[in-house]
């Protein structure tokens, strides 16, 4: 049977646009995956690889006319977006590339030998190594940030790691080129091509996570199919870690004081981050914890006339069209639920925002509006309006893992007074980053940032966005008793390498 066609579609119109490639097929796997594998020695030495990610965005920075256009002709996302995302994308590489010219990720750490010790130490040195090859799937919802040269990638490629990347459907042709700008930057700096290779099609994807030379694989997406892909890769005979972003409501907390203060500055705050892209950030806030009485009516105001300016828009693709209308309709169909502005169809090819609001006593045990508290994507937040903190404190405790939580205050919270570090408090064990009157849309690549958080947000305690992302890719070791010859050069008496390392407890900091 002949390959399936991939197709790249226009969102606008749901119409194809041309035939990009073929799904790969099982044996295509296979040989893309054993090509990287033997591709692994190639990436060895650090200041290739900081050469190789500064190529990289070098090339994407030159190519920048075409891959943004290839990019808003297939996810409809305009070219102030993702002029902004591929700025986000190179400045990511070029990232990696100091933290791999510092080296302070490799975690070196060296113990000499202490017969004075009881019982007596013996040499001991140890650093982290490279997994092997990485599997990366590619995101809907950012076609260069999160996909072919995105996160994963960068951090993969830095850590020592061939990668393979399973394009996503919705961006295929911006996949392809973003794979040859790649591959070229690859071959510029004297590396295999096959460094980075690209596959295309569902069963690639299930095919990729089961190969057994395939050692990590790192997913952004639903969590129908993350979840999937973890259990194939628990399920392997020598399972493999699996890092996934599956899921994340990213909920928000608004306490009277604050909504009483500037209701009308949180109601159209409120509306920019949930709208943002028409709704499909991973980030966006999908939920709402926001006082009964007067200050919250202010605040559903703001909310109600600034969602009531924004246009209709398209989403990534028809099926998740599809999705987010039904989403909507199962929502305010709910009894008690009301919608001041009513999300949903906005013509054939488009959506319009909107909210939905309700009690939030009736969230507060097991029932029939537990939907409320699973993502839709989309431009659509739920409002749950609370009476007292008792009712806070329960609908927290009901809420799954995210990738983000927000707290409201006003200033005398925030100055200490009230339940401000309370609040804070009740929702740290939620999500991976805390926000403290501001909103989560927004993903700053920065060495403190950590873009994960308790399951369904992720299936691991990592984190994909920052420095510390390379860690995913790497695994400790430890040489007992090696002579010096053979230690590898970061682990040598005296620094041969000019690395940070900690040498007998104490810090040992090159001179720069």
């Amino acid at each position: 049977m002949a390959a399936a066609p991939v197709w790249s579609v226009d969102p606008r119109t749901g119409n194809p646009r041309e035939q990009v490639a073929v799904e790969s097929t099982a044996e295509e796997i296979d040989r893309v995956v054993r090509s990287a594998h033997a591709a692994r020695p190639a990436l060895a030495d650090r200041s290739v690889r900081a050469r190789l990610l500064r190529t990289a965005a070098d090339l994407l920075d030159e190519a920048r006319e075409h891959v943004i256009e290839a990019a808003n002709a297939e996810t409809a996302l305009g070219p102030t977006r993702l002029t902004g995302e591929l700025a986000r994308t190179t400045a990511q590489l070029r990232a990696f590339a100091e933290v791999v010219d510092e080296g302070a990720y490799l975690d070196v750490h060296i113990d000499h030998a202490d017969a004075n010790r009881t019982p007596p130490w013996p040499d001991l040195r140890r650093y982290k190594i490279p997994l092997g090859v990485v599997a990366v799937y590619s995101a809907s919802n950012f076609p260069l940030a999160f996909s072919v040269p995105g996160g994963d990638t960068a951090s993969a490629l830095a850590a020592g790691c061939p990668v393979v990347v399973k394009a996503h459907p919705d961006h295929p042709a911006t996949a392809e080129l973003c794979a040859s700008v790649l591959r070229r930057a690859a071959k510029q700096v004297g590396l295999p091509e096959d460094v980075l290779s690209l596959v295309h099609g569902f069963e690639a994807g299930v095919e990729l996570v089961r190969h057994p030379l395939v050692a990590a694989a790192g997913f952004t997406g639903s969590v129908r199919g993350g979840r999937a892909l973890f259990d194939a890769a628990a399920a392997r005979p020598a399972p493999i870690p699996f890092h996934g972003e599956l899921g994340s409501l990213n909920p928000v907390v608004i306490t009277e004081e604050a909504a009483a203060e500037r209701a009308e500055q949180i109601g159209s705050g409120l509306a920019g981050s949930m709208t943002l892209g028409e709704g499909q950030f991973c980030t966006k806030p999908g939920f709402v914890l926001a006082p009964a009485g007067d200050a919250g009516d202010r605040m559903l105001k703001s909310l109600t006339d600034a969602v009531s300016e924004t246009e209709p828009g398209v989403m990534l693709d028809h099926r998740m069209r599809g999705a987010f209308v039904e989403g909507v309709r199962e929502r305010a169909d709910l009894p008690f639920v009301e919608a001041p502005i009513t999300p949903g169809s906005g013509g054939d090819h488009t959506v319009s925002a909107g909210f939905l609001s309700l009690p939030a006593r009736l969230l507060a045990a097991d029932g029939p509006h537990d939907l409320l508290l699973e993502e839709c994507f989309g431009p659509v937040t739920v409002v749950a309006r609370y009476e007292s903190d008792d009712e806070i404190t329960a609908v927290l405790g009901r809420l799954p893992g995210n990738l983000t939580a927000t707290l409201h205050l006003s200033a005398a919270e925030a100055a200490g007074e009230g339940r401000g570090a309370e609040l804070l408090a009740e929702l740290t064990p939620l999500a991976g980053r805390v926000l403290v009157d501001g909103w989560p849309t927004g993903v700053a690549v920065a060495p403190a940032q950590h873009h994960g958080g308790p399951y369904p947000a992720t299936t691991s305690t990592s984190t994909s966005v920052g420095a510390t992302a390379i860690e995913r890719w790497l695994r400790p070791v430890t040489y007992q008793t090696t002579p010096e010859a053979l230690l590898p050069p970061e682990l040598r008496d005296g620094n041969p390498l000019g690395l940070p390392r900690r040498v007998d407890g104490r810090r040992e900091t090159p001179a720069s």
